[in-house]
């Protein structure tokens, strides 16, 4: 089983799969677009990767205000995960993206890669920072179940 994170943009998704044992995510690709509502292709992109990859779920990032509060492009990505589970039939995770653009692009910076060229590559470091975070979630909570089991 594969766990599959997106980074929804406007022209853009970013896309990042974990390995099968379900500890790391690693970046695939930018699915680009012409046109913001155009997204036939890039669903179909997805369908051909979620084959390529066995992938079983799928974890999308909610961009949320820094104040918790929810905009115009949150609205956009809820739309767009309810494409993506009628499409696929898989399970689709809103997971808080705050920030992952940020941590995308100053670890792009601290790796000395120049400026003109993160842009190429920031949303699947963002799409990679969204499913590694989901990932580190399920992980620690699969600890917790283990603890509390054993007591």
């Amino acid at each position: 089983m594969r766990i599959m994170g997106l980074d929804f943009g406007s022209k853009t998704v970013g896309v990042a799969v974990s390995d099968s044992l379900l500890l790391t995510a690693q970046g695939v690709e930018i699915i680009r677009r012409k046109e913001e509502n155009k997204l036939r292709q890039s669903l179909a992109r997805i369908e051909e990767l979620i084959v390529e990859y066995g992938v079983e779920e799928i974890v999308l990032g909610l961009p949320k205000n820094m104040n918790a509060t929810e905009g115009v492009r949150a609205e956009l990505t809820k739309e767009f995960k309810e494409k993506l589970e009628r499409r696929t039939g898989l399970p689709v995770v809103l997971w808080d993206e705050r920030l992952t653009t940020v941590a995308a692009d100053r670890a792009m910076m601290e790796a000395g890669i120049r400026r003109e060229n993160r842009k190429e590559h920031v949303d699947k470091i963002a799409a990679v920072f969204i499913l590694q975070g989901y990932l580190d979630r399920r992980s620690m909570q699969g600890e917790r179940s283990k603890e509390t089991q054993s007591v």
